[in-house]
């Protein structure tokens, strides 16, 4: 209802000519900004700062690109001789999370589905994760196949191929539908104008792309403006948020390699699992879940410590859920792994697809989709830093 609000006073203010409101959140970082850019002593921290200087003024699509541009490193808070206690209270990496976290919701598909950003807390996700696995236990008990003794880690003897690739992979296409809905509508409020026609068009979008995905892979921003990390509490500067975003990040596509290798391997070479211990598939998955393993548990480690003054701690739940389902994949998997030759392995199966199909259901929902907003704003900055400056500073 406060979304349908929102939209239905945007809607009026843009048919009366007037300018679009703004959120009490958006309207506290633009006047932060402001102050920013009159400073500008964290010029050099991150992509923010630079992008910043390019505008005089902060509308709507300004503070939703800038806030998913945002890495929350906390370099510049601080840094800021504005920060709290003072007056002029600026908090840059907090007021940025909460417009962040309401442009996922403002953005999302189905849009009505928006409110599950709010709601796609911990206990959803673990609730989510026992009631799937909960339900494919019941299936294989009331089939009198939940115990049929061991089957040489022969996954489709308990639930056929077709049948998985059916459920887990409309589930996930919806995932990518929604995702890739979702961005392409924030893409249409913030995107950049168009290179000026030439010869060398083609050449500067490339680039752009280009530098997009190295920082978005890199994670460049990560590292506060100087190498050294984000930082802590203490003030002192740590690397290990970077660290375990990579082996999150990493983790999760190498488990996505070994699933499609082990499509692959079905379906044009005619290999059927259960594959052997040393395969490709099983490699890259065992590589996969143990980045899985370690790059969350550090992430909920660095959660639980971190500053509050440091990000919106409204979305730690959020945060945790998303955290908690992976765990939950990459232990079942592993453990689907080590047991799967045992009597145990049907139980095991059922509990880890359980998991995943939760992980799949509200990945659209939940803290995957920064991913997918942050590297449409860097992929803008690459192109408005390849454009000629728009305030014109200095020319006759």
């Amino acid at each position: 209802m406060q979304q349908l609000e929102a939209l239905t006073r945007q809607a009026r203010a843009l048919a009366n000519g007037e300018p679009v409101s703004l959120s009490a959140d958006e309207t506290e970082v633009a006047r932060q900004l402001q102050i920013c850019n009159a400073c500008r002593y964290c010029e050099g921290f991150c992509a923010v700062f630079p992008a910043m200087t390019r505008r005089l003024e902060f509308g709507q699509a300004d503070i939703h690109y800038l806030a998913n541009l945002c890495h929350n490193c906390g370099a510049c808070l601080h840094a800021c001789q504005y920060a709290p206690p003072h007056e002029f209270a600026v908090n840059v990496p907090q007021s940025m999370a909460k417009v962040r976290v309401a442009t996922y919701a403002e953005f999302a598909w189905p849009r009505a589905f928006g409110s599950l950003y709010q709601r796609n807390g911990l206990t959803v996700a673990l609730a989510t994760a026992f009631g799937l696995a909960l339900f494919l236990l019941l299936t294989l008990a009331a089939r009198g196949t939940l115990f049929p003794g061991p089957l040489q880690g022969n996954f489709y003897a308990v639930f056929g191929h077709n049948q998985l690739a059916l459920l887990f992979g409309g589930a996930f296409g919806f995932a990518v539908l929604a995702l890739a809905l979702g961005v392409a509508r924030f893409w249409r409020e913030v995107a950049p104008p168009a290179f000026a026609a030439g010869a060398q068009q083609g050449q500067l979008q490339r680039a752009a792309a280009a530098e997009a995905a190295r920082d978005a892979l890199t994670l460049k921003y990560l590292g506060g403006g100087h190498g050294e990390g984000c930082n802590n509490a203490d003030d002192a500067f740590t690397l290990w948020r970077k660290y375990f975003h990579h082996a999150t990040f990493y983790g999760f596509m190498l488990c996505f390699a070994a699933t499609s290798v082990a499509t692959l391997y079905h379906f044009l070479l005619g290999l059927h699992a259960p594959f052997a211990l040393g395969s490709l598939p099983v490699l890259l998955g065992t590589a996969g879940g143990a980045g899985l393993l370690i790059g969350p548990a550090g992430l909920l480690w660095l959660n639980l410590t971190s500053d509050p003054a440091h990000g919106d701690v409204a979305q730690r739940p959020m945060d945790r859920g998303f955290i908690a389902l992976l765990l939950l994949v990459s232990a079942s998997g592993l453990a689907l792994l080590a047991w799967r030759d045992s009597a145990a392995m049907t139980l095991l199966l059922a509990v880890h697809l359980g998991v995943v199909l939760a992980l799949f259901l509200t990945l659209p929902y939940g803290k995957f989709a920064h991913g997918i907003f942050r590297s449409a704003a860097l992929w803008k900055n690459a192109i408005e830093k390849r454009q000629p400056n728009p305030l014109q500073l200095g020319a006759d």
